[in-house]
């Protein structure tokens, strides 16, 4: 197992150091188009934090050929993101939700349908498929995120003003965006290999497919999140950090969709184990919380989390000890 779990690290170190230089980058390209950072963060950071999913995910069903992996990888990866909220707010002197946009209610919003339709899709007792292989269910969350996207956009647009802020470098956008895609390809390198080993690490440790797709991959692809969020936030830019989160949740449910058009065993969420709803409970529990955090809108912490991170945190205990009670 060490060999496997050695070169799985390898690859979550060179994800971690890519995707520091996102935010950067990604602040970058909010300032010079004029389009406002909590829609930078939520649709343009996120999909490219949420690459190494993408990649795990295709690779968990060409290559390994298992649903779990990749749904576990999905619905851990959703709730790992969440989690980074309580670190966000470890790491901030004052709330973090409550410095947040309220674009970010209507993201939290629109990624628990999202989730809900994974899990109603999980929960079906037969397999509802259209053109021989995609389900229905995984054609419902193409539409929802397309149309998520779509008013998000339209939200920040009515409710983005022009900042009076001015770039700390005179780097021309287009050579922000190549040096963004240049680290995104790094990204996409590192993660290819992931599946591969995180099956070996399941397989000679015993743990199950389930629970290292929940834990070890979603934690690893999550690292771009991680990094992006927590540069962001020391930069000061919140809406970029907690988009970054929401977002990547969003896009995350879109990755599911793809993955079950390349998943040749017929419908992804019909073969996979149910003990991922666990996981989709749990982020749709999060979730909810951070949006009553969103509103909510504390002026000062009491301790070093504020309740709803706190709870958020606890939520993500639970999830992790139930999966190991029920790993599969």
């Amino acid at each position: 197992m060490l060999p496997d779990l050695l070169l799985f690290s390898a690859c979550a170190v060179v994800i971690f150091i890519a995707g520091r230089k996102l935010s950067y980058y990604g602040n970058l390209i909010a300032i010079k188009t004029g389009i406002g950072k909590a829609w930078i963060g939520l649709v343009l950071v996120a999909a490219v934090t949420s690459l190494p999913e993408l990649v795990v995910g295709i690779g968990s069903v060409t290559i390994v050929k298992s649903a779990d992996l990749a749904l576990g990888d999905i619905a851990g990866s959703c709730a790992f993101n969440l989690l980074l909220l309580s670190l966000l707010d470890f790491m901030s002197p004052k709330p973090l939700l409550g410095r947040a946009a309220n674009t970010h209610v209507l993201a939290a919003s629109m990624s628990i349908l999202l989730l809900a339709i994974v899990g109603i899709g999980l929960f079906l007792p037969v397999d509802i498929s259209i053109a021989g292989w995609l389900s229905a269910v995984s054609l419902l969350a193409f539409i929802v995120y397309f149309i998520t996207i779509r008013l998000l956009f339209n939200y920040e647009k009515r409710n983005h003003h022009t900042e009076a802020e001015v770039a700390a470098t005179g780097m021309p956008l287009r050579v922000a965006v190549r040096y963004y895609i240049f680290n995104s390809l790094f990204i996409v390198a590192a993660a290819i290999m992931l599946p591969t080993f995180a099956e070996g690490i399941a397989l000679k440790s015993g743990l199950g497919l389930t629970f290292v797709g929940t834990l070890f991959l979603a934690a690893s692809t999550s690292l771009p999140e991680v990094a992006v969020s927590g540069s962001a936030l020391r930069a000061g830019n919140v809406d970029i950090a907690v988009g970054n989160i929401l977002g990547s949740n969003i896009f995350n449910i879109f990755i599911l969709a793809l993955d079950d058009l390349f998943y040749a065993g017929g419908s992804l969420l019909f073969n996979a184990s149910d003990i991922n709803l666990v996981s989709i409970f749990a982020a749709i529990m999060m979730t909810t919380v951070a949006i009553a955090g969103l509103m909510i809108k504390l002026p000062e912490k009491g301790f070093l989390l504020t309740w709803d991170t706190f709870v958020i945190l606890l939520i993500f205990l639970f999830n992790l000890l139930l999966l190991y009670w029920l790993k599969a």
